[in-house]
């Protein structure tokens, strides 16, 4: 912490309590607030940024809670770091302002946009932290509509580049940054929304914990942040010393970059000694041509303490503390920790598939804890072209929400987004037709796209388009030849992929990853998104659970016959083959 604390005896218990739900309230609070006020979709229905505090060292204190796990966990932070590298805390004011979206710093897409502002305390004077929000800006310029695309190789394609830039000056804007950044995107208006709901955000979480701090004195307010950071490490440490001792061990692969039609090696070590966890990178992919390269920080970095807060660390808040006890063996120039000039902007394509490989790898030494493998691929598509009424540029991104693995106690859950995107939700169908050329005709889950097991791994959907006006459609689709497996004996997920119906057409093609790829009014586009693993021998799940599933039409009747051994006739009465019975 920036300034020798106090004594512990100091804080009393109601008062620790307070600071530490209070803090993480705020950031809750701006996270409302950027939903109520940012003009794109993408920010204020699919919810793409997250809301941190970090102290003035650039740790990370407290987070929103619904925001992007891969965004607050780590880039704010070394976003804030860079800054007080580059400016010094003698010249940070109140009311100075800092964007930065630079891979050397953050090792994401230069979408992923920090603006962040000093946190002053006491007489005004006393620098306590910073309140940081990371948002996905639509469109920062380069080669393709939305700055992202599958041609770029390195990262200079890829739009521009702000590297901790005053956007305000002791609360006044710079009115040539400003310029700057709306010639170099196609969606001025819409960006420049967003930043304001951004900025605003900064703003007014700056204000309600310089409030908080205030109240209750800055040495009290520090002690407390101290205090949960150290109870947090406590907490994690205890749940780790739990864990046998061991190495253990995963490997999965993508099934390639887009650009080379190569495997990627996802491999993973996972090592755990007391009440300390190492993830081991060492064997993982170098980096690609391709852009779904990562930095160290926003990429391995992060994948670790996303898939460590999903397994172990369940129930503690996203700090520095509750990250203490894991640590990273990786070596530069890996997929996820690329040199800073890589292609970055489909960084976060590899992440659900490491992510699912750390929490595979302690399958044996956590059997009754780990989870089948979700979908594990963005299965995302967009439409982008020009308005046929103005003119105007368009870009449309969908996002494939697909099933979660199931666990040992129920069935897998889903449809959602990926572990590396948390809350993030799917735009309303009835706003998507409003605003571009396209009408969707069916909206369902997607039958057996769940893994069988005891437990039955969640359900992918189906999304099916008919196109009202010529356009342009990119899809990533991944896991194809690595489908979402299953654990303790249960079965893979099915993987997704996109069709391509032609007008009049009744033949479809079938596609994975593709970008301007050109459509015409009239076609259709079917969206399949994957399911999650099972868990279990799905011979052993509940014969009333079978025909429960069947019924609602998650499982089909072929695979409640060959899958989990239940016949179910004409009338709807469910029996097991008699070879099973004695075991079930």
């Amino acid at each position: 912490m920036p300034k020798p604390l106090g004594k512990p005896s100091e804080i009393d218990p109601i008062t620790l309590e307070v600071i530490r739900y209070g803090i993480i309230s705020i950031c809750d609070q701006i996270d409302a607030n950027m939903t109520r006020t940012a003009f794109s979709p993408y920010i204020y229905e699919y919810k793409d940024y997250a809301v941190g505090f970090v102290g003035a060292a650039g740790e990370l204190l407290a987070q929103s809670t619904g925001g992007m796990p891969v965004f607050v966990a780590d880039s704010v932070g070394m976003a804030v770091k860079d800054g007080l590298e580059i400016y010094g805390r003698e010249n940070l004011h109140k009311g100075d302002v800092i964007v930065c979206n630079h891979a050397a710093v953050q090792g994401q897409h230069l979408n992923n946009t920090v603006m962040y502002t000093p946190v002053f305390a006491g007489n005004g004077d006393e620098l306590i932290g910073f309140f940081s929000i990371n948002c996905h800006w639509i469109d920062i310029g380069g080669g393709a509509i939305g700055s992202v695309s599958y041609s770029s190789t390195d990262i200079f394609m890829e739009g521009l580049q702000l590297r901790s830039i005053k956007i305000l000056s002791k609360g006044e804007p710079i009115e040539e940054v400003y310029r700057i950044i709306e010639n170099n995107t196609r969606f001025p208006l819409e960006l420049l929304g967003d930043i304001e709901a951004q900025l605003g955000g900064c703003l007014l979480g700056r204000d309600l914990t310089q409030a908080m701090a205030d109240k209750y004195g800055t040495t009290v307010f520090l002690e407390a942040l101290a205090r949960i950071l150290d109870q947090c490490e406590a907490a994690t440490r205890e749940k780790i010393r739990a864990i046998p001792d061991g190495v253990y061990q995963h490997e999965a692969f993508l099934d390639n970059d887009g650009v080379r039609d190569e495997k990627i090696r996802i491999r993973v070590k996972v090592i755990i000694a007391g009440d300390g966890m190492t993830v081991d990178f060492s064997d993982m992919s170098p980096q690609v041509k391709g852009c779904v390269n990562s930095g160290f920080y926003g990429g391995g970095r992060t994948c670790v303490r996303v898939a460590f807060k999903y397994l172990i660390a369940t129930d503690e808040p996203a700090n520095e503390g509750t990250f203490r006890p894991v640590k990273m063996i990786l070596p530069q120039g890996k997929l996820i920790s690329a040199e800073p000039t890589a292609a970055m902007g489909l960084y976060s394509i590899p992440f659900p598939t490491v992510i699912d490989c750390i929490i595979k790898a302690l399958e044996p030494a956590l059997p009754e804890r780990v989870t089948g493998a979700h979908f594990g691929t963005f299965s995302s598509l967009s439409f982008a072209g020009k308005r046929t009424d103005t003119g105007a540029v368009f870009k449309a991104n969908d996002s494939g929400h697909g099933g979660w693995g199931a666990c040992a106690s129920h069935d897998g859950a889903g449809p959602f987004r990926t572990m590396a995107h948390g809350d993030t939700r799917l735009i309303p169908i009835e706003l998507q037709e409003s605003m571009y050329p396209f009408r969707i005709e069916e909206f369902c889950l997607r039958q057996d796209s769940g893994g069988p097991g005891k437990w039955r791994g969640g359900l992918g959907f189906d999304k099916q388009y008919v196109l009202l006006a010529p356009c342009e459609l990119w899809a990533n689709f991944d896991r194809i030849g690595c489908p979402p497996w299953g654990v303790q004996g249960g079965k893979s997920g099915k993987s997704g992929h996109v069709l391509i119906y032609k007008n009049g057409d009744q033949q479809a093609e079938l596609l994975y990853k593709t970008e301007n790829r050109p459509l015409q009014a009239g076609d259709r586009v079917r969206m399949s998104t994957g399911g999650g693993g099972g868990y279990g021998d799905p011979r052993r799940r509940a014969t009333e659970l079978v025909l429960r599933d069947v019924t609602r039409g998650f499982v089909s009747l072929e695979s409640a016959r060959d899958d989990y051994g239940v016949m179910i006739d004409a009338h709807g009465n469910a029996r097991r083959e008699q070879s099973l019975a004695s075991r079930v």
